[in-house]
């Protein structure tokens, strides 16, 4: 594998646990967190180079990262954060598709 993708696999866990840790001080409640993490998700989408230059896969590239964080905080228990492996998965199970391959 790519030693820079295991370091961006390594930064989105430490951004979804620094997540965790600003619900868990109730800096933000998981659905402010959500929101926030949604209307970057919705601007990424509504960006025209995302939509005109950017093949199916390479828009999901884009937004894997957003989508990840969405699901480690709307996943995250007491215990701590899933794996990296089960997110990913996830990721790509409940993915929509785009308009332009319906």
């Amino acid at each position: 594998m790519n030693t820079a993708n295991l370091q961006i696999e390594g930064l989105l866990m430490a951004v979804a646990a620094v997540n965790k840790a600003l619900v868990a001080k109730g800096v933000l409640a998981p659905e402010e967190l959500d929101r926030a993490l949604a209307i970057c998700e919705q601007t990424a989408l509504g960006d025209d180079r995302l939509v005109e230059e950017l093949s199916p896969a390479n828009r999901d590239a884009v937004l894997f990262p957003i989508r990840l964080l969405r699901l480690a905080n709307n996943m995250a228990g007491d215990d701590g954060l899933p794996p990296f492996a089960e997110l990913a998965r996830t990721v790509g199970e409940t993915k929509p598709p785009y308009n332009d391959q319906l």
